[in-house]
């Protein structure tokens, strides 16, 4: 099983930064494409294996070396991950890019690790409200699954990351307060991740609450690489994205279109288009290894596809070159 390594210019740029004390963006950053699992997973339209199929074909094609391709969920509670084995058989395995699933408990790992998938992402909602209508456990629960699935995870051989969601405000409690994410955090460190996503699920979060939490998540796991998981519902996912690697987040999530959300968060729009973050982060001199325009041209197939317009904003409007970034003019 081939693993793609993380981008390691970025992390060479934080240790710079932070060496040097200042606030700066890293050189390169990992894009995690969610669309044929997050995108898809709250869509009325469900797509068959060979749409799901042609999608990760054209993501891989336009550059993108990390996608989570399917949830090992109960097919009744998610039915359009129904074909989650049957996907990953088919995948086109190939050097340099990683696959991954979302596991919500011990049989979701066993049918993840059989299908050879190269990631495993678990999710703890901060909140005991949100937890419990996503995965029927308590937060404290769900962390310890986590750590019993990290270990399983470990001993295979394969990369585990763990999603903290509603990490910035859950829809039945309201704003998280700090301890509460202290505590959740220091829990699921415990369980030793390959990588610790943060996840603004219900696309409430703003730049300056990003960094207090990443700062955080740093102190209570120190060296564990930090993803970003940001949605658009307020208009505020690249700003928050762009903070985040400012903060040191090395990685991440993005779905081309902007598809996406959450079927148990009541009001909640589609994850960051990964066509608007690479558009903004490569004009800002942050390499993403992803082609524009070829990502662009997915948007009209998948639109007729789900049968309604995507939410982003690049793939609506006429190819522009790049604007010469800060770096550009005064390096």
């Amino acid at each position: 099983m081939v693993v793609a390594e993380p981008a390691q210019g970025g992390d060479r740029s934080r240790e710079a930064a932070a060496a040097n004390g200042s606030n700066c963006l890293p050189d390169a950053v990992d894009l995690v494409d969610v669309a044929p699992r997050d995108g898809l997973q709250n869509e009325s339209a469900v797509l068959d294996t060979v749409a799901k199929l042609h999608l990760i074909d054209r993501l891989v094609a336009a550059g993108v070396r990390r996608i989570e391709v399917a949830s090992f969920a109960h097919p009744k509670r998610v039915p359009s991950m129904a074909d989650a084995e049957a996907l990953c058989a088919a995948l086109p395995r190939q050097r340099g890019v990683s696959f991954s699933g979302l596991v919500l408990n011990e049989k979701g790992y066993e049918r993840a690790r059989r299908a050879a998938l190269d990631e495993v992402t678990m999710v703890v909602v901060a909140t005991d409200s949100f937890s419990e209508k996503n995965q029927g456990l308590t937060t404290k629960e769900a962390a310890e699954q986590w750590c019993r699935i990290a270990a399983m995870a470990r001993q295979d051989g394969i990369r585990s990351s763990v999603t903290i969601a509603a990490v910035f405000g859950c829809p039945y409690e309201g704003l998280v307060p700090i301890e509460r994410i202290v505590e959740v955090a220091v829990a699921i460190a415990a369980g030793g991740p390959d990588e610790i996503v943060m996840a603004d699920t219900i696309g409430v979060g703003v730049p300056t609450q990003v960094d207090e939490i990443v700062s955080l998540l740093r102190e209570a796991a120190p060296g564990v690489r930090l993803r970003g998981h940001f949605h658009d519902t307020r208009n505020t996912a690249a700003a928050n994205a762009v903070a985040s690697l400012r903060a040191g987040v090395t990685a991440l999530d993005a779905s081309v279109g902007g598809i996406g959300g959450c079927p148990f968060a009541p009001g909640a729009s589609g994850n960051v288009a990964t066509e608007d973050l690479v558009y903004t982060l490569e004009g800002m001199g942050v390499a993403t290894g992803i082609d524009l325009v070829e990502l662009v041209a997915i948007v009209p197939w998948l639109e007729r596809q789900l049968g309604h317009q995507a939410s982003g904003h690049v793939s609506k409007v006429s190819a522009f070159p790049r604007v010469p970034s800060a770096r550009d003019c005064f390096a």
